[in-house]
Parts: structure tokens; C-alpha cells; sequence
């Protein structure tokens, strides 16, 4: 009866309507898989110690012959399912009950190795290939990673050591990756100790992510919760998110390579989660931007004891574009740096890279913040070649920590600002930049024009 009522109520997701408040904003109705199986009839054994690979890969195998029959789910039952590198296939959802973790195995000779991202050149941390995220998804569409808040752990400590020592022999791997895929929904997971990035859609159309919840310890390196790379359509929503470095990090692609691969990410709607960030920012824009980061909608968000709450990140070299961003409705608890815009951020993959690619930042606006405990209201450092320009700030308090008389801190940039505490730089008191400031006015949720 158990099971029964397991299959019944096992469902995959299916997103459809239109667009009311923004991309979030869509009537979701269940679909029923037609076919279930539980890892447990393909030798799979939860122990901890028994390596399930082979039982997860033939699982799965067995599950694609269901693609054009409705699809079909995947059943993993309260245990712990240690695992090296696995795919997952088209109409597939794989559901982690109460109770159940897929714990990432801590030897990397049960990783797959693949070639870098053609968005990124020779590769991350490393040139040459790179280790393929534990769980992996490629060319695929209408996948589903769900369950009773069951939990992926990557046991990353050891990555993290490696990292750390110099000692990987490739960049590190993801929690969870899809590569040109669509249709792709997550919720009422937990993730736990990624090796790197915890969720990263890569190139991807379509994607939903909800009621997660995604935790590193504060000293995990380069540990990153959520990581839209070269990919639309998105919406993140009532997650929680706390990581040694950022929470949700926005890309697309890294100077040459990713102004030759030219796929930006837009169209994203973040709204309603809780973001901490030990080394990094709550919510990052870059530094990796060369394919261009556009229409991003960014709504209730409650940022705590980080480095930095919103930032946005780039330098001369990368090309691309972060502009048309609205940021409303935001509470800041415990911040060094409520915002920073940073033309001067990160490295360059190798010294091919063009010098004269100046990015453009523009067209940014943040309304409605509440901050407390912050060290220092805002960090704007633009580019001499390509200031930034369009930052418009309005209804901004911020309860300043600091005895400094210089809270805010501008070069190359320009705005508009209104309603905003403390006083922010001259820069950006312009009322000529008014007219080209962004807001969340108009009814659909995107930005407009004032």
C-alpha cells in the first residue's frame, strides 16, 4: 500500500502559463510518470560504504527506454547511497525520499573527467579537463531532481584540501550540472558540501529552482550555491543558501571564449530566499560576464553576515554586458559591504585575451533596502575606459557600524540616487541619469523606464 501510494503521489512537474509578476510567477500542475522504479532492484545498498555507481548508471540506462512513454522516476529510499559520477537522462525525475542522501564518494578516480566548458577556454582552477559533476545532465530536457527534502552531500573536505594544497590534478567538480538542457526543475532538495558549485545550469533554457536548501562551512574555498551560466528563462525562489564564497553567482562565459561562444544569460527572476556568504557576495554578477548578463528581475531577499551583499563584478579583457537589473525589497543584516561594482575583479584564463574588450555595466537599479550592522554602505569602482553608468538607488537606509565619514566610496560611475541613507557619492546624484534609470513599475515585473 506504501508503495502504491509512493507512485501515486510521485510526480514530475510540468510548468506552464503566462507570466503574471515575472518568470516565477507561472501555475504549476503535477504530472504523473507513468513508470517507477526504487534503486533498491538494481543492487543499489544505502550503507554509506557500498560504492552504488554501476547501480545508479543501470538504473538510469533502464529508465531511458520509458523517454517516449511519459518518462519515468527513480526511487532512492531512505539511506546512504555513496556514488561516483552518474547521468541522468530526458523525462526523467529522480526523487530523494526523507531520509535519503547520495553522498559523493571521496576517491576522484570515481569522478569521469571531461573537457572544460568551450565557454571558458583551457578551464577553471586548471588548464585541460576538468572532473564532471556527481550528478550530470547533457542535451537533455524535462528532468526533474526532487524528493522529501532528501539530501546530495558531496563530501567536499577533501576537495577542499586539495584545492587548497595545489594538489588537484583537474578543476573541481559541481554538485549538480546540466549542460544544454531545458526544462529542468529542482526543488525540496538539500545540498550539502559541494566540492564547488552546488547547482549550475550551463547553457540551459527553462529552468526552475525551488525550496532548495544548499550549505558549505565557512572556510570551504570557492564553494558557490547556485551558478546560471550562459542560460535564460530562469527562476530561483524560497531557498536557503549559505556558502563559503557566493551564494548566487550570474555568468556567462570568460573573456575570448565566452565572447566567441556568445550565449548570455537573461530573463532570470530571483525572489523570496535567504543568502549568506562567508568570502564572497550574497548575490554576484560575474566576474565571468563575457556573453552578457541582461534582464534580471531580483525581489525579497534577506542577506546576512556576509563579506558583501550585492555585487557586481568584471574587468577590461572580459567584453559582454551586466545592465537592465532591478533589485527590490531587500533586508541587510550583518554586511561589510551592503554593494559593490568592481571593474577590476578577477583573472584573465591566458594572455590571449583582448585588452580593448571594455564591458559594459549600465542600467542597474536597487530600490527598497533595509540594511543593519553595515561596515560600509557601497564600493563602486568602474573602468576609466567604460565607467558604469545608469546605477540608480532609491528608498535606501542603512544602518552604517562604522565611524568612517566616507561610507561610500565612487570612480567612474554615474547615477541617479533619491531617498537614500547615509548620503551617498556625488556620482551618483546626477539628475540627468534619472531618465535612464530602471525600476519594477510595470505590472509584468520587468524593469521599465521612469
Amino acid at each position: 500500500v506504501a508503495l502504491l501510494l509512493l507512485l501515486a503521489l510521485c510526480n514530475a512537474i510540468k510548468i506552464h502559463g503566462e507570466e503574471s509578476n515575472g518568470l516565477c510567477d507561472v501555475n504549476l500542475t503535477l504530472r504523473s510518470r507513468p513508470h517507477s522504479v526504487s534503486i533498491l532492484e538494481f543492487g543499489a545498498v544505502g550503507d554509506g560504504k557500498t560504492l552504488n555507481t554501476i547501480a545508479f548508471q543501470n538504473a538510469i540506462f533502464y529508465l531511458k527506454s520509458f523517454a517516449d512513454k511519459g518518462g519515468a522516476q527513480l526511487y532512492v529510499p531512505p539511506g546512504r547511497w555513496l556514488t561516483g559520477s552518474f547521468n541522468l537522462t530526458s523525462h526523467l525525475t529522480l526523487f530523494l525520499e526523507k531520509g535519503a542522501v547520495i553522498l559523493g564518494s571521496q576517491d576522484p578516480s570515481h569522478w569521469d573527467i571531461v573537457e572544460p566548458l568551450p565557454s571558458y577556454g583551457p578551464g577553471t582552477e586548471l588548464p585541460g579537463k576538468r572532473y564532471r559533476s556527481l550528478v550530470h545532465g547533457y542535451m537533455l530536457r524535462d528532468v526533474v531532481i526532487t524528493g522529501d527534502n532528501g539530501t546530495i552531500d558531496g563530501q567536499g573536505s577533501v576537495w577542499w584540501e586539495w584545492f587548497t594544497s595545489h594538489s588537484l590534478n583537474y578543476s573541481c567538480p559541481h554538485l549538480v550540472e546540466f549542460v544544454s538542457s531545458e526544462s529542468i526543475l529542482v526543488s525540496n532538495i538539500t545540498f550539502l558540501n559541494a566540492p564547488a558549485y552546488n547547482m549550475h545550469p550551463v547553457y540551459c533554457s527553462h529552468v526552475h529552482i525551488h525550496h532548495i536548501t544548499v550549505y558549505a562551512p565557512p572556510g570551504s574555498p570557492y564553494t558557490v550555491g547556485i551558478v546560471p551560466d550562459s542560460s535564460d528563462n530562469v527562476c530561483i525562489e524560497d531557498c536557503s543558501i549559505s556558502m563559503g564564497h557566493d551564494a548566487i553567482a550570474l555568468k556567462s562565459g570568460w573573456d575570448e571564449y565566452g565572447i566567441a561562444y556568445g550565449r548570455p544569460t537573461a530573463n532570470v527572476h530571483i525572489r523570496r530566499v535567504q543568502l549568506q556568504s562567508f568570502s564572497g557576495s550574497s548575490l554576484a554578477f560575474g566576474s565571468q560576464m563575457s556573453g552578457g548578463i541582461s534582464d534580471v528581475q531580483v525581489q525579497q531577499l534577506h542577506l546576512y553576515d556576509s563579506l558583501t551583499g550585492i555585487e557586481f563584478r568584471t574587468t577590461k579583457g572580459r567584453g559582454g554586458y551586466i545592465k537592465e537589473i532591478a533589485i527590490s525589497d531587500v533586508d541587510m543584516l550583518n554586511i561589510k559591504t551592503a554593494f559593490g561594482a568592481n571593474g577590476h575583479f578577477g583573472s584573465h584564463p591566458d594572455d590571449k585575451f583582448d585588452p580593448d574588450a571594455l564591458p559594459l555595466v549600465a542600467k542597474i537599479t536597487i530600490q527598497n533596502i533595509i540594511g543593519t550592522n553595515i561596515s560600509m554602505a557601497g564600493n563602486f569602482t568602474g573602468i576609466e575606459e567604460s565607467p558604469f553608468t545608469s546605477i540608480c538607488l532609491s528608498n535606501v537606509s542603512l544602518s552604517i557600524n562604522s565611524a568612517s565619514s566616507s561610507p561610500w566610496q565612487c570612480s567612474y560611475v554615474s547615477g541617479f540616487s533619491e531617498s537614500v541613507f547615509p548620503e551617498p557619492c556625488s556620482e551618483l546624484n546626477n539628475p540627468d541619469a534619472s531618465s535612464s534609470c530602471f525600476s519594477l513599475l510595470k505590472p509584468n515585473g520587468r524593469a521599465a523606464v521612469l
